[in-house]
């Protein structure tokens, strides 16, 4: 495997993990030990603590940001772009993808936080678009 699919799995595991550790508690909790109906749980309201919207704003991020990685990875691979460019690029990805959920989910977002997150943020689409310039210009 290499070390873009290898990064394709963290960023999947990583949104997992997210799910699990935010949402997934705090719903779970209260669904098994608070009698809380399971259907109460909707997504066009917000409801819950602040640290548990941050978390499903998280979660979404990684679901919304998976499959424009998976795509990437995909087309790079099977034009068996190999470099240490697209290694190191890819790795970038999930570093700044990492580190951007946890500034999500661990602090109040204030200005300070917000342009620390959006700073991740934007690292994940530099990157994203220079993978892209790399397949697309892969042999031509």
């Amino acid at each position: 495997m290499t070390i873009p699919m290898w990064m394709l799995l963290g960023f999947a595991t990583w949104t997992l993990l997210l799910l699990m550790a935010t949402v997934g508690v705090y719903r779970w909790v209260r669904i098994l030990f608070s009698n809380v109906p399971i259907a109460s749980f909707r997504s066009d309201q917000p409801d819950g603590e602040d640290w548990y919207r941050r978390g499903t704003r998280a979660h979404a991020n990684c679901v919304e940001n998976l499959p424009v990685f998976g795509t990437i990875v995909f087309v790079i691979s099977a034009l068996g772009i190999n470099t240490p460019a697209v290694d190191y690029l890819s790795m970038l990805v999930l570093i700044a993808r990492v580190c951007q959920s946890l500034v999500h989910v661990s602090h109040v977002q204030t200005n300070r936080f917000v342009a620390v997150r959006f700073t991740f943020f934007c690292i994940q689409l530099v990157c994203f678009l220079a993978l892209i310039v790399i397949a697309a210009s892969y042999g031509v």
